[in-house]
């Protein structure tokens, strides 16, 4: 569920039979905390032992770009491809779609590199900002969806909170370009925009945010059910946007709380519906994945996200000799090259917009409708064991 979907309130609907008490979790509480509260706890500890280490500034060591680029981000970005391409029927089911996106995408793309080479990492940058801020409005709705949370000026607070703690901090990285760290490539963004508009609003961003606090903590305070998961999503989001790309002008930070807060809660709940969704009796990875557990899942994304960097560094980057090998000149083929390999990222910033949809994809919402069980880790089934 990341940038450009969303899994809202009008695509999830509340279960009538919840307990008005209990507070929704969308996966487990362990899970949900371990999810939201985990990889956010992760980036912190990482900036830490960069700080406490004095490579705070340094360029990104190999071993974090491993862990959390490749093994994190670009896997994030494959595992799409376990709701779609590896999934028999849902690709049979919308076979235009899944088919013409990445067609267009290919066409668009190499057109525009053509044109400008900046001009296609500014438009892919700015397709991967609008898929970045639309991911935690996509896990706020869902668990507001869960919990039943009233509407009216609650839910227009809570959509503002979320927004405001990813938006403020953009528009606050445009005033202060450049930075020591760009979304894909050195100018990337379009600016400077002028640094008084992020001064202005920064009232508006701290407002917003502490309104929210303040109501979850009267909710609290007045014995009503406190919406636990979203609230956390809220918090962990407003501090990883603000440290990474506010308070620290690092490519490590920027890094670390960008990426693993995206992409960890995104592999956990494309297990989560291939956990829900089992097809032990049927040939296909997907079933094969699925009898094996979530490592072998991990296993897949890992060595397709490998195969993927070897690429990129091979002919365009040349950047980690020492893990890919020597490269190849590939000259005028850039252009063609280029948009060919950044196509698995953006089909997965365009796909995202429809394959978490409820009304579009009924099967899903059985699978993520309030109140069913969610305890994905700890069962095990006739098929094998789920770890």
């Amino acid at each position: 569920m990341d940038g450009s979907s969303t899994i809202g309130e009008h695509q999830l609907e509340a279960n009538p039979g919840q307990e008005r008490g209990a507070a929704p979790w969308l996966f487990s509480r362990r899970i949900d905390l371990w999810t939201f509260g985990g990889s956010t706890l992760l980036s912190l500890a990482l900036l830490a032992v960069a700080w406490v280490g004095g490579w705070i500034d340094a360029p990104l060591p190999l071993w974090l770009w491993v862990g959390a680029v490749l093994g994190v981000d670009v896997a994030h970005v494959h595992a799409t491809w376990f709701r779609v391409y590896l999934e028999p029927e849902e690709l049979q089911r919308r076979r235009l779609l899944y088919f013409g996106i990445p067609l267009l995408g290919y066409l668009a793309g190499v057109a525009i590199h053509h044109a400008s080479s900046l001009w296609f990492w500014r438009l892919l940058a700015y397709a991967a900002v609008f898929h970045f801020v639309r991911q935690p409005y996509g896990w706020v709705a869902l668990y507001r969806a869960k919990g039943r949370d009233p509407n009216g000026w609650e839910r227009i607070l809570d959509t503002a909170a979320i927004y405001i703690a990813t938006i403020w901090p953009l528009l606050w990285w445009h005033g202060h370009l450049p930075r020591a760290f760009a979304w894909f490539v050195p100018d990337d963004f379009a600016g400077p925009i002028p640094a008084a508009i992020a001064s202005a609003t920064a009232p508006l961003y701290a407002g917003i945010l502490s309104l929210f606090a303040a109501v979850q903590l009267f909710r609290w305070g007045s014995g009503r059910t406190v919406n636990a998961g979203k609230a956390l999503v809220v918090a962990t989001t407003t501090l990883t946007w603000y440290v990474g790309i506010v308070w620290l002008d690092s490519d490590v930070a920027f890094t670390v709380t960008n990426v693993l807060p995206h992409g960890l809660p995104y592999i956990v709940l494309v297990w989560h519906v291939i956990r829900r969704h089992p097809r032990p009796t049927r040939p296909g990875l997907t079933a094969r994945v699925w009898l094996e557990g979530p490592l072998a899942m991990i296993a897949v994304l890992l060595l397709v996200a490998f195969a993927e960097e070897l690429a990129w560094d091979a002919t365009v980057w040349h950047e980690r000799p020492m893990l890919f090998g020597g490269g190849i000149n590939v000259g005028d083929w850039q252009s063609w090259l280029v948009p060919l390999l950044a196509l698995p990222q953006l089909t997965h910033y365009v796909l995202d917009g429809f394959i978490w949809r409820r009304r579009s994809n009924p099967e899903l919402k059985r699978q993520l409708e309030p109140g069913t069980d969610s305890s994905m880790w700890n069962a095990t089934s006739e098929a094998g064991r789920i770890a």
